[in-house]
């Protein structure tokens, strides 16, 4: 999973983490299909040590406070390459609603007789602020360390489960 903010009101700064979880139910309708991903947020990888510790710590993330951020879908909407999944996006103790666009790749056998894959792009975008997610500026200092808008993307591969082991 990987998400973007602004830095300073002039850069893009990108990272990603590197532990998550999914799990996706397909049901047999739209209705009973449904979507559930929860992120280490310790586990923030930025390309800078120094800054992964500062968004760690209590200045940010505070990932003692908030270990974790946990998506459940409510609703998937769409057809053809286009999708939407509404849910709810829990980090730390503050719920609010997330929607994510959906492009769908595909889905094709792998070669030699193995399982299908289907393949997934999906975007969306919350507010930090929302969370109660702030940078306290020190005295003195003004203007905007760091952007309310954080972008989420990703790229997912799902394979196919191996029903004949059952």
């Amino acid at each position: 999973m990987g998400l973007t903010i602004r830095h300073l009101g002039v850069s893009k700064v990108r990272g990603r983490f590197a532990r998550f979880d999914a799990d996706v139910y397909v049901g047999a309708s739209l209705d009973d299909t449904s979507v559930t991903a929860m992120i280490d947020l310790a586990s923030i990888d930025t390309g800078n040590s120094d800054r992964d510790a500062h968004v760690s710590s209590p200045d940010l993330i505070d990932v003692a406070r908030r270990p974790s951020m946990l998506f459940r879908s409510t609703r998937i909407t769409g057809s053809g390459n286009d999708w939407t999944v509404l849910g709810d996006l829990a980090i730390g103790d503050v719920t609010q609603s997330f929607t994510i666009a959906v492009d769908f790749g595909g889905v094709e056998s792998f070669p030699g007789g193995g399982p299908r894959h289907a393949g997934f792009e999906a975007k969306g975008e919350f507010r930090r602020k929302e969370f109660g997610i702030d940078i306290a500026m020190p005295p003195g200092v003004s203007g905007v360390m760091l952007g309310d808008v954080v972008k989420v993307e990703l790229d997912i591969q799902l394979v196919e489960p191996d029903t004949t082991a059952l």
